[in-house]
């Protein structure tokens, strides 16, 4: 992560993209911390354990005679596979549509970006992909790495960093190809779905690669119409379409709209720096009586929350 981190302010895929940009918090809070957690104890503990119960399988002899190394190939393979088309239906249902388009959702794309995902989508897809590992019993090993690389390569294909692949973007997907289907461009709604090995796209004919970049405007990136930016209201937004500025005309979601930033204000006056007096001395040369003793000064800074609503 690091390493990624470094190489998108050495070599930048978007000059000028901030770090901090909009959306970083709830994708690394809400997303990659809260979600994933939660979303693992479900997953495993609730869907796939009860489910291998059930099917009293231990899986396939020779399956488990494969070494580690061949087990990971063959699921990382078959599961890339499994989400070129299942990430292809999602952009051409209406319906699965809504469990996805919170992943496009960013208008600043970067090495966290590929976190935000529905948990509906999250669910789907984790349960297909760690289900087998385990119904089929392949080494404890496998789920581990496997996810590990998913990982891995999911910061990579999403990280804002301008490299070439040459010959190899037939094979391995990358930032060059995979940003472009982040890009607010018709041509690449229905183009670009895959996530490890772009051979995927080459091979289904979905492959877009212009040549050039989409752009650096905003409204060049994710979604054309407004997107809600808080992790509950996107979740809401997949089941009910709603103005997210509208809601702000009610007392309950405008005090919802600004507890977290109003919490982080409150956090920094109790933890944060305090600010000291500073006295300053004046030397002159006229006798000391002509002035006021040296005096201390305090300044205070009034926290201001804009929350860009209209009244």
């Amino acid at each position: 992560m690091i390493f990624i981190i470094a190489w998108e302010r050495i070599s930048s895929y978007r000059e000028g993209l901030p770090f901090f940009r909009e959306g970083f918090w709830v994708d690394l809070v809400w997303y990659t911390i809260i979600q994933s957690y939660f979303l693992k104890i479900l997953i495993f503990d609730y869907i796939i354990a009860p489910l291998q119960h059930s099917i009293h399988w231990q899986g396939f002899a020779f399956f488990k005679n494969w070494s580690i190394t061949e087990q990971v190939l063959f699921f990382v393979i078959t599961h890339d596979l499994y989400i070129y088309l299942f990430h292809r239906l999602q952009h051409a249902s209406k319906i699965l549509w809504r469990t996805h388009e919170a992943h496009h959702s960013g208008k600043e794309v970067d090495f966290l970006a590929g976190s935000r995902s529905h948990a509906v989508e999250i669910i789907i897809n984790q349960t297909i992909e760690f289900a087998p590992i385990v119904i089929l019993g392949a080494h404890p090993e496998v789920i581990p790495i496997k996810a590990l690389l998913d990982a891995m390569f999911g910061m990579f294909i999403h990280a804002n960093i301008n490299v070439k692949f040459g010959k190899l973007k037939y094979f391995f997907n990358s930032p060059e190809l995979h940003l472009w289907h982040h890009a607010n461009y018709r041509e690449v709604f229905h183009a670009n779905f895959s996530t490890k090995f772009s051979i995927w796209d080459y091979l289904f004919g979905t492959v877009y690669f212009p040549g050039h970049k989409p752009g650096d405007d905003r409204d060049n990136w994710g979604l054309y119409y407004d997107y809600p930016k808080d992790y509950f209201l996107q979740h809401a937004f997949s089941v009910k379409r709603f103005d997210e500025q509208n809601l702000l005309k009610y007392k309950w979601f405008k005090w919802y709209y600004g507890l977290r930033p109003n919490l982080i204000i409150a956090l920094k006056k109790a933890f944060g720096p305090k600010k000291r007096a500073t006295i300053i001395n004046m030397e002159v040369s006229r006798p000391a009586e002509h002035f006021p003793s040296p005096t201390m000064y305090n300044e205070r800074e009034n926290d201001v929350v804009n929350y860009n609503y209209k009244e």
